[in-house]
């Protein structure tokens, strides 16, 4: 299969890989395993915060937060104290992330469920009913996460949307959180995957320069911005809906990104 950047090449690549089949090896795969969606929610930004290294170890990493919360995730943080939190997880470590790290992160969560109910609600509490993009109202998110242990909580598990990353995590849980079809979930329902970014990494950044939808030097936000207004062109009501057939592209096995561009 040989692609171009079309509308017909980027369809029929999303019919090739946008399956469930395909979701392993992704820390997606976790937000899968619950049927709460205060559940998906809580997992789905453990699994995205988490999901930067060797995706063996993010997968190994994301497992062991998830068997101390089971069942429910989202239960677990609404009746746990911040000592508790910080006991359970504080050998806890996933390359740059500590188990201090991980606690702060966790009672971010915990403190959003507690004043607004959900994840989602507290997304909404930062929106604009002029705002054309969801950044804003991340912005706002982000920083609501990080207020409870400013002092703790670093860039790495949690970037900050305002010096200008890409943020690629943060928008791959809105893809996951946002988005419906048989990959992404669609648990939030107040949001328009129109106001969706791409989740961009080095990987999808290779291949947008590719294709020449930018020529920025680094995956920053304004490469994401360009490449985004570019998937928009093709997909304006979803832009982001290529993103995860796309990314099967050199991460799977035996499906190799010089053999289809």
């Amino acid at each position: 299969m040989k692609l171009v950047f079309s509308r017909s090449s980027m369809e029929a690549l999303y019919r090739r890989f946008n399956r469930k089949e395909f979701i392993h090896p992704d820390p997606l795969e976790f937000v899968h395993r619950y049927d709460e969606a205060g559940d998906r929610e809580v997992v789905g930004l453990i699994a995205a915060c988490l999901a930067y290294g060797r995706v063996r170890q993010i997968l190994k990493s994301v497992a062991c937060v998830l068997e101390r919360m089971h069942p429910s995730p989202s239960r677990y943080l609404v009746e746990s104290s911040r000592t508790h939190l910080d006991r359970t997880f504080q050998d806890f470590r996933h390359r740059f992330t500590g188990g201090a790290q991980l606690s702060a992160l966790l009672q971010g969560i915990r403190e959003m469920l507690m004043e607004f109910g959900s994840l989602e609600a507290c997304f909404l509490e930062g929106r604009r009913p002029d705002d054309s993009t969801v950044f804003p109202a991340l912005e706002s998110f982000a920083h609501r996460l990080r207020c409870t242990r400013p002092d703790v909580l670093n860039s790495m598990l949690l970037p900050n949307p305002v010096k200008g990353s890409a943020c690629k995590r943060l928008h791959l849980f809105l893809r996951w959180m946002v988005r419906e079809d048989e990959v992404d979930l669609g648990v939030w329902r107040r949001v328009k995957p129109s106001m969706l970014f791409v989740p961009l990494d080095t990987h999808m950044f290779r291949i947008a320069r590719a294709f020449g939808l930018t020529a920025r030097r680094q995956a920053d936000l304004r490469a994401a911005e360009e490449i985004t207004a570019a998937f928009r062109r093709l997909s304006p009501e979803d832009p982001v809906k290529y993103d995860f057939a796309l990314t099967r592209l050199g991460i799977r096995d035996g499906v190799d990104i010089r053999n289809v561009l």
